[in-house]
């Protein structure tokens, strides 16, 4: 008898103890500030609460699939290029004149006839079904809630062109890799244009490298992501690390060469343009070659391990074309004062390649609009603290360079 007499005053004791502790957890601010102190709730947070487009990238990397995310996320190899595309914007600084008013900021612009509110575009990238179910129907539609900025549609689109055409009425562009079949190569520009692309961008940089976060993720296929199977094309087009191609590198594109662009000629009744030039030699060779345009990129630091920054390269690509074509840039742009800097630079406009899928991966086609609309809020804060009423006006004197 005394035994359970000792057991139940003993077991009211902890009955005790456990609602003095529940009373004084109802009472601390560590209640208040989730609903389960002892569990981890992580939230994702509210559009609204984001301010700039790097606050996009981890909301990103919690909702969509780890192997999707890296396909947005890598560079080749070591990833140098990568880094150096964000490291180049340290390496100019700005020079302001007397601030203005944003009231008195005007950023229209005009590329191929299309009247632009903004020089900004979405850059051609893959796969965007494996961020969001509605893939480029959604970014497109976004694009053009965003001040109807101009996309360039991906060779290697999720959707067929007819359906991201069908999401909007807005600017649409599209992206080719150039076919040694010059019928398949007829094919896709024919579908292109007749969809309504206002002008067409052929990749020509060589993409041979190894993306390494693919080879790493290449355990992930299979795992339920949306589009688990989008990284490793890239790296598996080479085949296997046996036979004629040990090492897995891909044949696909080291083909390339500037007779392409005389044999598409005839195809294209819209102004072409070259993406991925990086040398002063190769823009005058695009000039020799009936190019439009040029876009200066390095596939967002995917092409080639140890390439030189996209804002490095500009200046040089600027002087060579002297005025003849516009040139634009990509590579690394994440805020309005990155792309004042390249159009101090000579830039005619910028193109955001992953800050677009960001958004997407993020919140769908409103993150899309989101993010790019920071963008231009950003665009005419920065010009408007620099004294920059409008394009014009941006020049090489508004920025000190130092590369590297």
């Amino acid at each position: 008898m005394e035994r359970m007499e000792r057991e139940w005053a003993l077991g009211l004791t902890r009955r005790s103890a456990f609602r003095c502790m529940a009373a004084f957890l109802a009472g601390s601010p560590l209640a208040r500030a989730q609903q389960d102190p002892f569990r981890d709730h992580s939230r994702v947070p509210g559009m609204d609460e984001l301010v700039t487009s790097f606050d996009f990238e981890p909301v990103c990397y919690a909702k969509v699939p780890r192997a999707d995310y890296d396909y947005t996320a890598y560079g080749t190899e070591s990833e140098f290029t990568l880094r150096r595309n964000r490291e180049a914007f340290d390496w100019v600084d700005l020079a302001p004149k007397k601030a203005i008013e944003t009231s008195q900021v005007n950023t229209a612009t005009e590329l191929f006839g299309i009247k632009l509110a903004y020089p900004i575009l979405v850059a051609p990238s893959a796969a965007h079904a494996a961020l969001h179910p509605e893939g480029e129907a959604a970014t497109y539609r976004a694009a053009f809630a965003a001040s109807n900025t101009p996309m360039i549609v991906s060779n290697n689109a999720s959707l067929t062109v007819d359906k991201i055409a069908a999401a909007a009425k807005g600017n649409m562009s599209w992206q080719l890799y150039p076919r040694q079949d010059l019928d398949q190569s007829q094919g896709f520009l024919d579908t292109a244009q007749s969809n309504g692309s206002q002008f067409i961008v052929v990749t020509i940089d060589q993409q041979a490298s190894l993306w390494e976060r693919a080879q790493h993720d290449r355990n992930l296929q299979g795992r339920g992501g949306r589009g688990a199977a989008t990284p490793a094309r890239g790296a598996a087009r080479g085949g296997g690390f046996t036979g004629a191609n040990p090492y897995r590198i891909s044949t696909a594109r080291l083909w390339y060469n500037w007779k392409y662009f005389d044999q598409i000629r005839p195809m294209i009744k819209v102004p072409m343009l070259a993406k991925g030039v990086l040398t002063a030699e190769d823009a005058v060779l695009c000039l020799d070659h009936g190019i439009d345009g040029i876009i200066v990129s390095n596939h967002g630091g995917r092409s080639m391990d140890y390439a030189p920054a996209t804002l490095e390269a500009l200046p040089e690509i600027v002087d060579a074309v002297k005025g003849r074509v516009p040139v634009l840039v990509d590579g690394g742009f994440r805020r309005g004062t990155d792309i004042l800097k390249a159009l101090a630079l000579g830039a005619k406009a910028v193109c955001l390649g992953r800050v677009p899928r960001w958004g997407l991966g993020a919140y769908g086609a409103p993150g899309v609009q989101r993010i790019i609309e920071i963008l231009q809020h950003e665009l005419v804060l920065a010009m408007a603290q620099n004294g920059r009423a409008n394009l014009a006006s941006i020049d090489h004197t508004l920025v000190r360079t130092r590369f590297a």
